[in-house]
């Protein structure tokens, strides 16, 4: 058995941060654990349906998540996040209603997105054709003291899952 926590992966859109979760999400499940994923994009096609991109609609979207979180590791349950999730003060306060809580930031030059993105938004946002484009036209605010910090411009994708992963078991989240 394991007790409930939440890995909360926060960074701006094409950082990594789904691709890394489903990646410990799945080492995880095989390890025997209780766990769920939440992706940013599935949440808000499902939970968090009709909100735009105000700072208002993003707060609610990430209290939203928090709230899903807290229930899961309140109750045994691993909860992986994976949103943008971008103003500090709401990730703080989710982490304090939580509690078992673990941020990693996964940041990426914004170069380095821009390159990597094949539907061209940041290029688009750059040229000022999208308005409110976290960490081009609208704020990105990285966490203060994440637990886990990874350069996803740097790193390869194992590396940033085997540093999660020491964490945790650092931490005594894990021991499997």
């Amino acid at each position: 058995m394991h007790k409930g926590f939440t890995l909360w992966f926060t960074g701006m859109s094409g950082a990594g941060k789904s691709t890394i979760s489903e990646i410990v999400f799945e080492r995880l499940r095989q390890a025997g654990a209780k766990v769920e994923l939440l992706d940013g994009d599935i949440v808000r096609t499902h939970l968090s349906k009709g909100l735009g991109f105000s700072k208002e609609d993003r707060d609610t979207n990430v209290r939203r998540i928090g709230f899903v979180s807290e229930l899961l590791t309140r109750n045994g349950v691993i909860a992986l996040v994976a949103a943008i999730s971008p103003y500090r003060s709401v990730r703080e306060e989710v982490r304090a209603n939580i509690g078992a809580f673990v941020e990693v930031y996964v940041h990426c030059p914004i170069e380095v997105l821009a390159e990597r993105d094949v539907k061209g938004l940041y290029k688009k946002a750059l040229a000022g054709e999208i308005a409110s484009f976290t960490g081009v036209s609208d704020p990105y605010e990285p966490p203060a003291n994440p637990e886990v910090t990874i350069d996803s411009s740097t790193e390869k994708i194992e590396e940033s899952v085997e540093k999660v992963w020491r964490k945790l078991t650092e931490m005594g989240y894990i021991g499997l």
